[in-house]
């Protein structure tokens, strides 16, 4: 196989795996609202937190599928999966060592708390994204043929993804109002 075929054929795999993670990502954050809305699951503020850093790794994303020649996307997403940890380790200590009068919130999913799960998924982002980084390297400058493979499915992820952030957003006006939010009860409702 020639360099550029091996090149070529690089470009591709690593934009494929750029549109895995982005689903994965819009799926976690689908989850996330059924959960809510479904099932009465109504999220804390640092649930909300996270649900924004998720929301800002799938933007990050977008924007390096976007791109042709530089990774500012991936840095976009690697800062919010850092914010992701940091806000869930955090949650997650607050569940582990519960000050006195603060309950639980939340139900577990296989077994796991969605604190914990979203812990996971910022260990499991960072670990894809310096994965990635470690096969492929920086920007390679591929061609139209190869940036518009996943064109479509790009697009409609990039669309979802923002109907769902923009269902969220109305949702924590529902919730909070302008104020600060709760967790036990929706104020406009």
């Amino acid at each position: 196989m020639s360099a550029t075929k091996k090149a070529s054929a690089a470009a591709i795999l690593d934009r494929l795996i750029l549109v895995l993670m982005l689903s994965v990502l819009a799926a976690i954050l689908t989850a996330a609202m059924v959960m809510q809305y479904a099932f009465g699951e109504i999220p804390c503020p640092l649930c909300l937190l996270q649900r924004v850093a998720m929301f800002g790794c799938c933007f990050g994303l977008i924007v390096q599928l976007r791109s042709d020649n530089s990774e500012r996307g991936t840095g976009i997403a690697l800062i919010f999966a850092v914010l992701l940890l940091v806000i869930s380790v955090r949650q997650t200590l607050l569940d582990l060592f519960p000050r006195s009068g603060h309950d639980y919130v939340g139900n577990a999913v296989f077994g796991i708390h969605l604190p914990v799960w979203s812990v996971i998924i910022a260990v499991a982002l960072l670990l894809g994204f310096a994965i990635r980084l470690a096969l492929f390297g920086g920007t390679h400058g591929s061609t139209d043929a190869e940036r518009h493979v996943p064109g479509a499915i790009v697009q409609t992820l990039a669309l979802y993804v923002i109907a769902i952030c923009a269902i969220n957003f109305l949702s924590v006006i529902a919730q909070c109002g302008l104020a600060e939010c709760h967790t036990f009860g929706y104020r406009l409702f």
